[in-house]
């Protein structure tokens, strides 16, 4: 297999570990993140002044000469799947997929196959250079399988590392649209009394939790107040329906990005998303109030009606500012006509 040498020196005042030695003084064209030194120094691929050191914890000092060998790229252990993508933008750093929903983004123990990374790597083809030492699509967030709309994808390691560094720092711009459970207003007084949750001007929501898995359900977050992940929500009344009003179209922006965050701060506060069969429940909605054709299509809507509508990004080679903008999905569109009191579109 073929491979690179990576040669620089160890600059005044180094970090005590060798791995942090490395990740800070490595140069910026090597494109090798911490996570990819610590592997290649455990594998016996960093030389310090001509002698193998593999472990992380061993001290360097100013002015050590390092070698770090770099084998090409190996090919994935997942299989490229020809499954059609709504490709938005793709250049040679980056790919930015629509996704429908129904789609998982990565192959797990019970979705080996029929992925968005399989159709990933069957489009992409020899255009990825590697991530991670691997031919593989860079995954830097997610979104679940039954929400639709934009996910960037990094197809080389310099960009996985400059689109993970964003997702950290919170630059990312990202909003989704969702139809939910009654409307979250800042006249509603319940909703003044339930921790965490707080109105900013222009009416909309803030939500302010910490996050972490469900103590006897592994599939569910639960909202904490201590320990957890720090999470933050914001939500907009876009649009109300029902007489008196019984569901609303809400626009959500992540300050966060936690496992089915918008989902279970909805639910906090109150406002659980229609169809989701996780944290929304199946709300009696009142008789009299949508009518009762547009009831059972609320009752029986197949999903959580979530959508990332927006996505917004410094591209992470080039520094152009980059933003997207996705049509909802079809079954929130045909929702959507039905709670108008319109005639909704037949599913494609």
């Amino acid at each position: 297999m073929a491979s690179r040498i990576v040669g620089f020196e160890i600059a005044a005042d180094p970090p005590p570990r060798l791995d942090k030695a490395l990740a800070r003084d490595v140069p910026d064209e090597a494109v090798l993140s911490r996570t990819r030194l610590a592997r290649l120094i455990v594998a016996g691929a960093v030389q310090v002044d001509g002698t193998v050191v593999s472990d992380a914890k061993a001290r360097v000092g100013e002015g050590a000469q390092i070698e770090i060998v770099v084998e090409e790229a190996e090919e994935s252990h997942i299989g490229p799947e020809d499954i059609a993508l709504n490709v938005v933008f793709e250049d040679d750093e980056l790919i930015v997929v629509n996704k429908p929903a129904g789609m998982v983004v990565h192959p797990a123990p019970g979705t080996p196959s029929g992925t968005l990374v399989n159709a990933l790597l069957h489009h992409c083809g020899e255009d990825l250079s590697g991530v991670g030492g691997v031919k593989r699509p860079g995954i830097v967030h997610r979104i679940d399988k039954e929400t639709s709309g934009l996910l960037v994808v990094a197809k080389t390691d310099a960009a996985h590392q400059g689109l993970a560094a964003q997702f950290e720092a919170h630059t990312v711009e990202r909003l989704y649209q969702a139809i939910c459970y009654g409307v979250p207003e800042a006249s509603d007084p319940r909703l003044r009394g339930i921790k965490g949750v707080s109105f900013e001007p222009g009416n909309i929501m803030k939500i302010t939790t910490q996050l972490a898995r469900h103590k006897t359900d592994r599939q569910r977050q639960a909202v904490l107040f201590q320990g957890g992940r720090h999470a933050v929500t914001r939500v907009r009344v876009e649009e109300r329906f029902g007489t008196p009003p019984v569901a609303a179209l809400v626009a959500c922006w992540l300050e966060t990005g936690r496992t089915h965050q918008i989902r279970v701060h909805m639910t906090h506060a109150g406002h659980g998303l229609i169809g989701d069969p996780v944290y929304g429940g199946r709300r009696k909605l009142p008789a009299k109030a949508l009518p009762e054709a547009t009831l059972e299509m609320v009752r029986s809507f197949p999903r959580q009606a979530l959508h990332a509508a927006v996505l917004g990004f410094e591209h992470p080679v080039t520094g152009e500012a980059l933003r997207f903008e996705a049509p909802l999905a079809q079954d929130m569109i045909n929702l959507l006509t039905a709670l108008r009191g319109g005639v909704a579109d037949p599913a494609p």
